[in-house]
């Protein structure tokens, strides 16, 4: 009884509409967070841009992106190549082959097995003690 009261191409209609407003939210919240996260920008433009927004949001947004589409992909690198420079660091930082005294332990027992050389020696420990 329900489908015949809801035909299919409303059905896709509404899906549509649905879609559009998804779109439409995410596109809102990716220009604000823009705006939010500029150091470039005063307080006073911050809140002009929200207001030009909010007052026009179609037109808003869309001069929004328009106009600063290069910044916006600029500062949107910078943040995933500072992300990334974290990842990287944690990671070496968790994959750290052991403690010091390790590190010093087996440039000890490379010296006492001949396949180094003092100096090599004290070159490894210093780089552990470093």
């Amino acid at each position: 009884m329900v489908a015949s009261s809801y035909p299919f191409l409303d059905i896709v209609g509404s899906m549509f509409i649905f879609f559009l407003l998804a779109a439409w939210f995410w596109l809102l919240f990716r220009v604000f967070a823009d705006i939010f996260r500029r150091h470039d920008l005063s307080g006073w433009g911050k809140a002009g841009w929200l207001l030009f927004t909010i007052a026009f949001p179609w037109l808003g947004a869309f001069v929004y992106v328009i106009s600063q589409n290069n910044g916006m992909a600029d500062r949107d690198l910078e943040r995933e190549e500072a992300a990334r420079a974290s990842f990287e660091g944690q990671i070496r930082a968790a994959s750290h082959n052991g403690s010091t005294a390790d590190e010093i332990e087996q440039a000890k027992r490379l010296l006492d097995t001949g396949a180094i050389d003092y100096n090599e020696f004290e070159e490894l420990k210093q780089k552990a003690l470093a």
